[in-house]
């Protein structure tokens, strides 16, 4: 089989569904399978998904076991000589697939790749990002980054003076989308599960750097992402105080203290 795609549902049935449809509309030629990992969401997707998807290969775990554990029972589970890691908001469009894989295909060193990402509108949204340093994540995810003096620290952390025409490596990739490399997973190992939720992703590209396996953004594979940035949505002090913006706070102290 060359591809297993995962889709990680966390009560997001609506979402879920449009992707797995987008992805069956788009009638890829390709041999792959679609794996959804339900993280017991309550929400009436696996039985919607039974009736009218009986293939779809469904896991369903007994609580919300978070993001990397969520993936990981998918990757445990699939067959594929590529695996695909995709967030339901994602809108898969007709030969994306074949282009993502035939750039794998082309580059044997790439053991983790993802595509330009741009929002419903058709603008580019950021999703390539250097490694960070310690205090980054704390002024990026809350109010703090609305102060002027740190624009040219933030927007070069991001990658926001490149214009994302043409592919190159990065050190890591947002985990909405990423194809991996099935030989690579094996020696870099699977997401790290002390991440409940947020940095799984920077911390495993680290990882395949770090097993000489490289990390890269394919500008020419444009996928649409109804993205919502959950942990800096709230205005002003109201972050501070807010569940998810501790959350994505907490991963990056874990993920520090692990990189040193």
């Amino acid at each position: 089989m060359k591809l297993s795609i995962i889709i990680l549902n966390y009560k997001s049935a609506g979402l879920t569904r449009q992707c797995v449809k987008g992805i069956y509309a788009a009638k890829s030629a390709l041999d792959f399978e679609v794996i959804v990992v339900d993280n017991a969401s309550g929400d009436g997707l696996q039985p919607w998904l039974t009736e009218h998807y009986p293939h779809v290969k469904q896991i369903s775990l007994p609580n919300n076991k978070g993001y990397a554990a969520g993936n990981n029972a998918g990757i445990r589970q699939a067959g594929g000589e590529y695996i695909l890691i995709l967030n339901p908001d994602i809108t898969v469009l007709p030969g994306k697939l074949e282009a993502l894989l035939k750039f794998m295909d082309d580059h044997p060193q790439c053991g983790l790749a993802g595509p330009r990402l741009v929002n419903p509108d058709g603008s580019l949204q950021y999703s390539t990002y250097k490694f960070p340093s310690f205090w980054l994540p704390l002024f990026r995810r809350t109010f703090l980054g609305n102060i002027p003096a740190l624009n040219p620290w933030l927007k070069d952390y991001q990658m926001m003076a490149w214009d994302h025409k043409e592919a190159r490596a990065v050190d890591w990739l947002l985990g909405a989308c990423l194809i991996v490399r099935r030989q690579a997973v094996e020696e870099v190992g699977l997401m790290d599960e002390q991440f409940f939720l947020y940095v799984e992703d920077t911390d495993w590209c680290r990882r395949f750097w770090a097993s000489k396996w490289e990390v890269w953004y394919v500008a020419s594979v444009e996928l649409v992402h109804f993205h919502e940035r959950l942990s800096a949505q709230k205005p002003l002090l109201s972050a501070v105080f807010s569940k998810i913006t501790w959350i994505h706070i907490s991963s990056w102290f874990k993920y520090f203290q692990k990189w040193k």
